[in-house]
């Protein structure tokens, strides 16, 4: 039961944890639906930072930029790899066979730094400011969530871009019970999360989910499937949605 998570830890995380000598899609589809706990951990590991940092009396905006940056060395960076790419794919023109190609190439183009740019500062001004008001779950919520975008990503009817790689592994794995399972989770989690509206959290959390399936979609048929570059866009973009929308009206 715990070879999922192990994994997930191990693929995700700095965490030193040996996976399997051998990794076939079996792995890859009990990685991914464990993929919402490795983002609870992380989400846990900002608060705590945020928390820290407000003990410091340092200013909010410095607070988020140093959690974001935390975040991508405990990440590798790779989900900001996989945004880059992915708006460089999109951005070009040509067969899908070029998209990936652009993806694939190595450096970050124009369309790139402007989403890891974007995508960073609205996360990273959206924690300081939820750590300001003391919205601790929040910030818990908001990175899990982005966890969450991945095993919808990876449901069933959504193919690989290609026959190797991460996304040959995980792609088409998911079937609708984690699928359901962890959607219904991190609904219900939400509620509550904004004090005197319950319902904005939950509201907030469909709609981060419902853009992101829309944008993966619609990566599938830009690059003919999807790869581990698709699934990093997914993360960050899904966790700056849900920053934003529980910020609203606060």
């Amino acid at each position: 039961m715990l070879a999922g998570p192990r994994l997930a830890l191990s693929w995700l995380t700095v965490v030193p944890i040996d996976g399997p000598r051998e990794i076939d899609r079996g792995h890859g589809r009990a990685a991914i639906s464990a993929t919402p706990l490795v983002g609870l951990l992380l989400g846990a590991v900002s608060a705590l930072l945020l928390w820290l940092i407000g003990i410091a009396s340092l200013p909010s905006l410095l607070a988020g930029l140093l959690t974001v940056s935390a975040l991508a060395l405990l990440t590798r960076g790779m989900h900001i790899d996989g945004l880059a790419d992915t708006a460089d794919g999109l951005g070009c023109y040509g067969p899908p066979e070029r998209a990936r190609e652009v993806m694939q190439s190595g450096g970050a183009g124009p369309f790139g730094v402007a989403a890891v740019s974007l995508v960073l500062a609205i996360q990273a001004v959206g924690f300081g400011e939820l750590a300001a008001d003391g919205s601790w779950w929040s910030i818990v919520l908001a990175v899990s969530v982005g966890r969450v975008s991945v095993v919808l990503a990876c449901r069933r009817g959504i193919p690989p871009a290609g026959t190797t790689g991460f996304g040959a592994l995980v792609a088409d794995t998911q079937s609708a019970v984690p699928v359901a399972a962890w959607t219904v989770l991190a609904v219900v989690a939400a509620a509550g999360t904004v004090d005197g509206r319950w319902w904005q959290g939950p509201a907030v959390v469909v709609f981060a989910l419902a853009a992101v399936v829309l944008a993966v979609r619609h990566c599938a048929r830009r690059f003919g499937g999807i790869s581990g570059d698709v699934l990093g866009a997914a993360i960050e973009v899904t966790t700056a949605i849900a920053v934003v929308g529980l910020l609203i009206g606060r």
